[in-house]
């Protein structure tokens, strides 16, 4: 299996390749003009990319980001003439892009909301959903605490991190939790994996607790954070988590049936629920009729979607997500409008 530090050195300019998979933020505004509609298939085995040509501008999710690495690289290698940059602004601030028109794809670890899909109708730009990839948020610990059995239930994560919250020392949480004051790093409300946490472990609506907080939207400062703290804990998607399994706790998860600890089995069988989720790319109707952008996404969602995931630390789509994910790149079907 590839590890995605690869995405650290190119970021460093010590790996150059066809498709610029680490590019920076600063993307050139995207062209107005209407792509010409083409036929597009699934990436089925023996499927010839030597032929795409042409720039995608991606960002979103830091999530996500991997798996568009790991994407950009394989293609690349398979003979591709790309040249892509991918950026992990966050959920939020990726939507806010693409709905300008600066991107050709928004990255996202959720679904898109009715606020973002209104600023896209604003422009024009009708987005078209693609899942990618299945992922499950870790809860991690600095290796200074250790919890009964390893384990942290939802109830008692909502104690920690609900909005008005007041626990100050893990040993409020019952019998046998580290007498230690509480240090918390995590996502900020720009990102997708602050809005899934929140609605499904915490049950609010987008919100946690503030006080003894850091936040960013970039799962590698908070895998940071969390490792270089004393009792610090946090959540991170399980490919951060898993990187860094020398470096922090990775705790089961109990949400009402037992204590289950995130692997590629329990949540690619969502029995690590809640926190197992899937993980989306977003271009639009009309970049998504494109020949590069419709061959890049079926390049992911196709016959290299386990090499993909494995490469970025995710799970593969089930058969029946990926035939979802190719007719929705081949109809360039329009996500339905969220519920307000």
């Amino acid at each position: 299996m590839r590890s995605k530090n690869f995405c650290a050195v190119l970021a460093a300019g010590a790996l150059a390749f066809g498709a610029a998979a680490c590019g920076d933020d600063e993307e050139e505004p995207a062209s107005s003009g209407a792509a010409t509609a083409t036929e597009t298939a699934p990436a089925e085995e023996g499927t010839d990319v030597s032929g795409l040509s042409g720039s995608i501008r991606i960002d979103g999710s830091s999530t996500v980001e991997p798996l568009a690495n790991a994407a950009a690289e394989l293609i690349s290698e398979e003979g591709a003439q790309l040249q892509v940059t991918v950026g992990g602004a966050g959920t939020g601030d990726g939507f806010e892009k693409f709905c300008r028109g600066e991107l050709d794809i928004s990255d996202a670890s959720r679904a898109i909301e009715a606020d973002e899909f209104e600023n896209c109708a604003a422009k024009d730009i009708v987005p078209v959903e693609v899942q990618v990839g299945i992922d499950g948020l870790s809860v991690v610990t600095n290796k200074s605490l250790e919890f009964p059995d390893n384990c942290i239930s939802t109830d008692q994560l909502k104690e920690l991190l609900a909005p008005g919250s007041k626990v100050k020392n893990y040993s409020e949480l019952g019998e046998g939790f580290p007498d230690a004051p509480v240090s918390f790093f995590t996502p900020g409300t720009e990102s997708g994996t602050y809005d899934y946490f929140t609605e499904a472990a915490l049950e609010t609506d987008a919100e946690q607790r503030t006080q003894n907080v850091q936040t960013s939207a970039d799962d590698n400062q908070i895998v940071t954070g969390i490792s270089g703290t004393e009792g610090a804990l946090g959540y991170v998607g399980y490919a951060f988590a898993e990187e860094n399994k020398d470096n922090l706790n990775i705790l089961a998860v109990d949400g009402g049936d037992g204590c289950v600890e995130p692997t590629n089995e329990t949540i690619a069988s969502n029995e690590y629920a809640p926190l197992s989720r899937p993980l989306f790319m977003y271009p639009s109707v009309e970049t998504v009729k494109k020949p590069e952008i419709a061959g890049f996404l079926n390049f992911i969602v196709g016959e290299n979607n386990q090499t993909i995931t494995d490469a970025s630390g995710y799970i593969q789509l089930t058969d029946e997500l990926k035939a979802k994910s190719v007719a929705a790149i081949e109809g360039a079907t329009p996500v339905e409008a969220p519920a307000e």
